[in-house]
């Protein structure tokens, strides 16, 4: 039950949509879309265990920390790794999305997203991580449910749609008629894999020791799933494992493609398998509506030419994919009576596991 003073400043607190993602937390509040787009990584005091800063500026401090400060990231393969910075972070963003209101103790109403095979305990801690940052009242959506709504697909009308949701962590494929999720796939494989990917392979072919940073950029820079029409080289900079020198070694966007083709293939596989299992009437419809590519990992260049190739069923892009399950948050909020359905509770088997 609410306390009073809770019940007042929730009158006055604003409707909070969270896409509580392992590489990036994206806030859309209700009427004004997305307000806020911070990397997951908390700077931690070693000695109170306090946070010193949240998104950004941790993010900027990775791998360059100093040994008094601690740089976390609470979400790990789309679930809280570690409860209490999660909820230190929650509570920073839900402060800062009501930066320009007057309520002193905001206690907003939440949707969250979460993986579709997440397990009952980690359900429970994205549900208990939220109210103990503050809010009033929590709300738990699959993020392929609220990225194909963020993505516009009609997933309430008897026609079929298929969302390929690539995170940071998790993978989430899933095909939609009627309201519900008919097949469902996810996987720990996605952003992250292919980082540690292009770590193994400069280490393998380069005898270059590079951190995740550099790794994530040259994917920015050089990744793709399929052949480009015109390949790139850039220069990276990094410790050479034999000399223990610092060095800089060319790099082509053909080698980076190669290091990344396992975790892409894996990716590839996993739409496979879906579509495998999924009713044949469906597959009609999606062969017309084809596969919608959301999530930061949709941004990868030729991923939808090389899974378009790979199935046969055209595959495009959703508008703004990095924000599409944070969308989908809050169009929940804008429309919660008709929509409300769609959301998951905290009881047994209301997710695939």
């Amino acid at each position: 039950m609410l306390s009073p003073l809770d019940y007042f400043f929730g009158l006055f607190s604003l409707d909070i949509g969270i896409d509580l993602g392992t590489a990036n937390t994206l806030v859309s509040v209700r009427g004004k879309g997305i307000v806020i787009n911070e990397p997951s990584f908390v700077a931690i005091d070693r000695k109170t265990q306090r946070p010193i800063e949240v998104g950004a500026r941790a993010k900027e401090m990775w791998n360059k920390n100093p040994k008094n400060i601690m740089i976390v990231r609470p979400i790990r393969d789309g679930v809280i790794d570690q409860f209490e910075v999660t909820e230190a972070m929650l509570h920073h963003l839900i402060g800062k999305a009501h930066e320009q209101s007057w309520v002193p103790i905001p206690r907003p109403r939440v949707v969250v997203g979460i993986p579709s095979g997440v397990t009952e305990v980690e359900k429970r801690a994205v549900y208990d991580a939220a109210v103990s940052a503050g809010a009033r009242e929590v709300h738990l959506i699959e993020e392929p449910v609220a990225a194909a709504i963020g993505a516009g697909l009609p997933v309430q009308e008897t026609r079929g749609s298929m969302v390929v949701d690539i995170g940071g962590g998790t993978t989430e494929v899933a095909v939609f008629s009627l309201g519900g999720i008919v097949i469902s796939r996810s996987i720990r494989v996605a952003g992250d894999e292919m980082d540690e990917d292009i770590v193994q392979y400069m280490r393998k072919k380069h005898n270059l020791l590079i951190g995740e940073p550099t790794a994530e950029r040259l994917k920015l820079e050089l990744g793709s799933a399929y052949p480009l029409p015109r390949e790139d080289i850039r220069p990276v900079k990094g410790i050479h494992l034999v000399t223990g020198l610092p060095t800089v070694v060319e790099v082509s966007s053909i080698e980076i493609r190669d290091a990344i083709s396992g975790s892409v293939g894996i990716i590839v596989d996993t739409v496979k398998d879906a579509l495998d299992d999924t009713p044949p009437e469906l597959v009609g419809d999606l062969m017309e509506s084809g596969i919608c590519l959301a999530g930061g990992g949709g941004l990868l260049r030729g991923l939808s030419d090389r899974m378009q190739e790979e199935v046969n069923i055209r595959c495009w892009v959703a508008d703004d994919p990095l924000t599409c399950v944070a969308r989908g948050a809050g169009r929940i909020l804008e429309d919660y009576n008709n929509l409300r359905r769609l959301l998951v509770g905290l009881e047994r088997g209301s997710t695939r596991h």
